[in-house]
């Protein structure tokens, strides 16, 4: 609160010895400051200046009364809130967390190191930058956010009334956005050799139901985010009279591109007379720091026929110093109705609808820039953004640009973190008119001064025909989308329930 006070000694008679023309203040302390200094030109015995002064001292003594009976910050009015949104969901058992982020005492035991992170902007993770597109869900502080955990960490970390939140086991369901209909597990844990090399594997895990039905969503959950770097997960769907034993085969195999056929036959993926079965594509996918959501209802879902099986044609371990194992699993959430707008899914750059220009090679000590562009020949509804690069990427953009001229902002990441690869949802569906170009630019550094740099001295580091290891390099944007209908910009992406 501010004030402004005018007074002339003109107006107390007799109050001082000379005239001065006026005192401007605009906060209590500088009005008791400038009375005090003008106090020297009173007598000093004088009635009517002290009682300038005595006024002044009230309004003082009002003032910072009111400042001082501001509520004190608590956790339970003002930290949870921000903390369930923002970090439980990583931080709570079987996640990225390495401690638990749910209740009071989790939260205390931690409050100068949560400090400390949220003022550097270290956690949460949120790689995109937030001044050039929002996101669904998205994980940014604000300001004001920042230094209200901050204020309440240097007043002791107040309790507040903690009886009135979510019980930890109420509130770990709903992070975890409800109960499966059915898990389906690895039949045995998978062993990770600490070789310090990438491990890629193929997986088959079958399944066997009463009857058909359909599936809203697919959940993937890591046994081992330390290790598991990407899985992508198609859908077989076997004839209920041309596959009699769905468990046959092996779980998996070292995945070997150039004889895949060989691979479908020890993973018994082909119907008992040879053919092929149904598969839909692209039906659940992992990236490091990726959580899963919903889509709105009568967006995607497929239909599960009686027997089938999860086809990881892609399972990906990062290099690892030592032995290790992973148990990871699938939730599969049931829908009562057949999907009424199937999603569709495409890639630009590697492996992509569109290539890397010029050709994906970065030679040593050198800082490159590449680029990749698509037209979009029917209008669509954008669901999901999903820029990728490996270890030396720096720095990715991409929008696209309608017939009008005008631009549509997709996403911008100006400092790269392999750790955290995001699905990015926008708030509402995004709407991409036909006609309209994606222009993609991304930066790569391969230099000494490049901490992520997993070869030093340098190497050159290149696209090798879609190879996806750690140390080769890949450049894509990958979109998830239905074909547009009127309206679909006014449908929210936004905290979708289970």
């Amino acid at each position: 609160m501010l004030y402004r006070v005018k007074y002339f000694y003109k107006a107390i008679k007799n109050g001082f010895t000379s005239l001065r023309t006026e005192c401007e203040v605009i906060s209590p302390l500088r009005l008791l400051r400038c009375a005090r200094n003008n106090a020297d030109d009173v007598y000093k015995y004088n009635k009517n200046a002290f009682q300038l002064i005595g006024c002044v001292l009230i309004l003082c003594q009002t003032f910072y009364s009111c400042s001082d009976k501001k509520k004190p910050i608590n956790y339970a009015d003002d930290i949870a809130p921000i903390i369930h949104k923002n970090c439980s969901k990583c931080h709570i058992d079987g996640e990225a967390g390495p401690f638990n982020l749910l209740t009071y005492q989790d939260v205390k035991s931690k409050a100068k190191l949560i400090a400390y992170i949220t003022e550097n902007r270290i956690m949460p993770p949120w790689p995109a930058d937030a001044s050039y597109t929002h996101f669904a869900n998205e994980m940014v502080l604000s300001n004001e956010q920042i230094e209200t955990i901050k204020t309440w960490v240097e007043q002791g970390a107040i309790a507040g009334d903690t009886s009135k939140l979510e019980r930890p086991e109420i509130l770990k369901r709903e992070l975890r956005l409800g109960k499966a209909d059915i898990i389906i597990r690895f039949p045995e844990k998978i062993k990770v050799t600490g070789n310090n090399m990438d491990m890629f594997l193929v997986c088959k895990l079958p399944y066997e139901l009463p009857k058909d039905t359909f599936v809203r969503a697919i959940e993937y959950v890591a046994g081992n985010k330390r290790l598991v770097h990407h899985v992508n997960v198609h859908l077989i769907q076997f004839e209920d009279r041309k596959k009699r034993n769905v468990i046959e085969g092996k779980n998996w195999v070292n995945q070997d591109q150039s004889n895949s056929q060989t691979i479908h036959k020890e993973l018994g993926i082909l119907h008992d007379d040879g053919t092929y079965p149904a598969m839909s594509p692209s039906v659940c996918n992992y990236l490091p720091g990726s959580q899963f959501s919903f889509y709105p209802k009568e967006i995607g879902g497929y239909k599960l026929s009686k027997k089938g099986a999860l086809y990881l044609n892609d399972m990906h371990f990062g290099p690892s110093p030592k032995d290790d194992i992973d148990s990871s699993y699938f939730k599969i959430y049931f829908s009562p109705t057949p999907p009424k707008r199937p999603v569709q899914e495409f890639q630009m750059g590697t492996l992509g609808i569109a290539p890397v220009e010029p050709k994906l090679v970065v030679q040593p000590e050198t800082v490159k820039s590449f680029h990749i562009k698509a037209d979009i020949p029917e209008d669509i509804s954008v669901l999901t953004i999903v820029p990728h690069m490996h270890l030396i990427g720096k720095k990715f953009w991409a929008y696209a640009i309608k017939p009008s001229g005008d631009t549509i902002r997709l996403v911008r990441i100006n400092n790269w973190d392999f750790r955290w690869q995001y699905f990015y949802q926008p708030k509402t569906m995004l709407h991409i008119p036909r006609g309209s170009t994606i222009y993609v630019e991304g930066l790569y550094d391969n230099t000494s001064n490049n901490p992520n740099n997993p070869f030093s001295p340098p190497q050159v580091i290149m696209e090798r025909n879609g190879s996806m290891k750690t140390t080769d390099e890949m450049f894509q944007l990958i979109m998830t989308y239905v074909p547009y209908q009127k309206g679909d910009e006014e449908i929210s992406i936004e905290n979708i329930e289970p």
